[in-house]
């Protein structure tokens, strides 16, 4: 490969951690340079996937991680191991004997990028960076400001509604992340277990789309009967999706529950012609 001599406003993301800081969150601008693929949590990637991205040797990249492991661990970067690992390997399908692994947030990678010297796509990312941070006009940055503001007005209400036990405290954690990484314009770095989940993203490739409705409504009814026996009768965090293009409150709950999930699908799957997800491309 080619490579493009690097230009001299480059350096001043690679030499400045402070210049790093202030563009960490322009994650957006992963995607506008190359497509991000992630694991299928749509939330992770692993060393691999990183090198791919910015078409370098693997090495490169732990190579990279060794020098810089302090300032990537801030942005995300997590080393898994022991139950926690476990628990993400089947959440993403990883079929690993690995003891350890590296994760990945959108941020961290985007922060590869800031550093990284040998690759092009890492010089076209600070490239858009610098572009992008020089252009952002005076309405963008109050925008940026009042989503600010209403995330933590947000934030004090889930942790009013927490201190209440009016909400699941593995649901407030999840949102809580999620709001704070958009006050910083990032991607949250959210625990796989506390990952939300509904019960038409469960659904998804396990019923034909004639039967979705039905599904969803006896499933809705049993995950949430079971969800109250856990948690002393509460009903589970409601959110807006739009249904047939209209918004309704939706059920949401979080991978700690999947098990409910798991054992309602036990009865309700005896009433519907069950698809094959696999043969489905795990609803692609």
């Amino acid at each position: 490969m080619t490579m493009v001599p690097d230009q001299p406003n480059e350096l001043v993301l690679t030499e400045s951690r402070t210049m790093r800081a202030q563009t960490a969150g322009r994650v957006d601008v992963l995607n506008k340079v190359k497509a991000l693929a992630l694991l299928p949590d749509g939330v992770h990637a692993t060393t691999e996937i990183v090198a791919n991205y910015f078409e370098v040797d693997i090495e490169a990249i732990k190579s990279l991680v060794k020098d810089n492991r302090v300032e990537l661990s801030e942005n995300g970067m997590r080393i898994l191991v022991g139950e926690e690992l476990r628990s993400f390997k089947d959440l993403c399908g990883i079929d690993s004997k690995a003891r350890s692994l590296a994760t990945y947030s959108r941020r961290t990678i985007l922060n590869v990028g800031q550093l990284l010297r040998d690759s092009n796509v890492a010089r076209q990312v600070r490239t858009y960076l610098l572009d992008v941070e020089e252009i952002a006009t005076p309405v963008q940055r109050i925008e940026g400001v009042e989503r600010a503001q209403l995330a933590r007005e947000r934030l004090t209400a889930m942790g009013v509604a927490k201190q209440f036990g009016l909400v699941n405290a593995s649901y407030v954690e999840a949102m809580a992340r999620t709001e704070l990484a958009r006050m910083n314009g990032e991607e949250p770095d959210i625990d796989p277990a506390d990952m939300t989940i509904t019960c038409d993203e469960y659904l998804d490739g396990r019923v034909s789309p004639a039967d979705l409705g039905s599904a969803r409504t006896r499933l809705g009814k049993t995950v949430a009967a079971l969800y109250r026996a856990r948690y002393d009768g509460k009903d589970p965090q409601k959110i807006k999706r739009p249904i047939h293009g209209v918004h309704r409150d939706v059920a949401v709950y979080t991978h700690r529950d999947i098990d409910l999930f798991d054992t309602a699908w036990t009865e309700v799957s005896k009433h519907y012609d069950v698809q094959d997800r696999f043969a489905l491309g795990e609803a692609s």
